[in-house]
């Protein structure tokens, strides 16, 4: 695949591959899941989050193992959860020397976050790489687990950098974005249960959707890189929504940006592009975020300045 920027780039995706592709078929793994990894490795990313890795433990980790075949790349899955469906991260070690992975056991998460820390061979930094996938079925659930987020920021105040991202089974603040919130109250929102998983009840009985997640990392200072290409590079197609174009999904409100990525506020400088990915073998598109090699270097050299804080007035 040739690269259309003019120079050599770093790019990271996140991917919710729906239940790791299918179970397997007569032992072998699912078309659904070749036709994934034929994409992904077609990307060529050197940092790949991602999320429902349903079977990628079972048989002595073997559909693990044949992801790093067919991507070249190193895996790692999270540890297991409430649920099935384990969070994962790849890391194309001929770009980034993995210097460790921490382990966090289900508890305060539905889901628990896969994290790695990298380095640039260029650059003595950590760089915190964390896969998250945040709770279905809880608005509370996602707080805590949000609150538990800004841990792994925090670190950003000892020199780490932070790249991060996933499936937030929420939304992001309505400012500056391209698809309107849901209106809880219309009648062609017939999915309750989704309804009380993604919106917080208003004392007059209205219903506001779930930003929790993206309000509180906004606030520790982290940046979504799609907004910056929008807003700043001018790139508004970074802000397409990733989720929910079935038919059965407009019962749900229909197509949000639910999967996103988050930077350290030098990281997000050095964005050049940030792509979703129409994919017909997921019931998520893929989201790439593509950087400068030279601009990312710099920013974990700190030769650039951090990206100003956030705000509703920022743009």
């Amino acid at each position: 695949m040739s690269n259309p920027y003019g120079e050599p780039v770093i790019k990271v995706v996140t991917f919710n591959l729906e239940h790791d592709g299918g179970r397997a078929e007569n032992g072998r793994l699912p078309k659904r899941w070749h036709d994934a990894h034929d994409f992904l490795a077609e990307r060529r990313s050197d940092v790949l989050l991602r999320q429902e890795l349903t079977y990628s433990r079972d048989d002595g980790h073997r559909r693990l193992h044949a992801a790093e075949t067919a991507l070249g790349m190193r895996g790692f899955l999270g540890m297991p959860g409430f649920g099935r469906n384990p969070t994962g991260l790849f890391v194309n070690t001929s770009v980034f020397e993995v210097v460790r992975q921490y382990d966090h056991p289900a508890g305060v998460w539905r889901t628990p976050p896969t994290n790695v820390i990298v380095r640039l061979p260029e650059v003595p930094r950590d760089i915190v790489l964390l896969s998250w996938h945040a709770a279905f079925n809880s608005p509370r659930g996602r707080e805590r687990e949000a609150d538990e987020i800004t841990a792994f920021a925090d670190k950003m105040k000892t020199g780490s950098a932070f790249i991060g991202g996933g499936d937030a089974n929420e939304y992001p603040l309505a400012d500056g974005e391209t698809v309107a919130h849901i209106d809880w109250s219309s009648p062609g929102v017939t999915d309750r249960p989704h309804r009380v998983h993604r919106s917080n009840a208003s004392p007059d009985g209205s219903r506001t959707s779930c930003t929790y997640l993206d309000e509180t990392l906004l606030a520790c200072g982290l940046h979504d890189p799609a907004r910056y290409a929008a807003h700043t590079l001018g790139l508004p197609h970074a802000l397409d929504p990733t989720a929910g174009h079935a038919a059965s999904s407009q019962e749900q409100g229909g197509p949000r940006r639910i999967d996103r990525h988050y930077n350290d506020p030098w990281t997000v400088t050095a964005v050049i592009d940030v792509i979703v990915h129409d994919v017909d073998f997921s019931d998520h598109k893929a989201v790439e975020v593509v950087y400068s090699r030279s601009k990312f270097i710099e920013a974990q050299r700190r030769t650039v300045g951090p990206l100003a804080p956030y705000g509703l007035s920022s743009r």
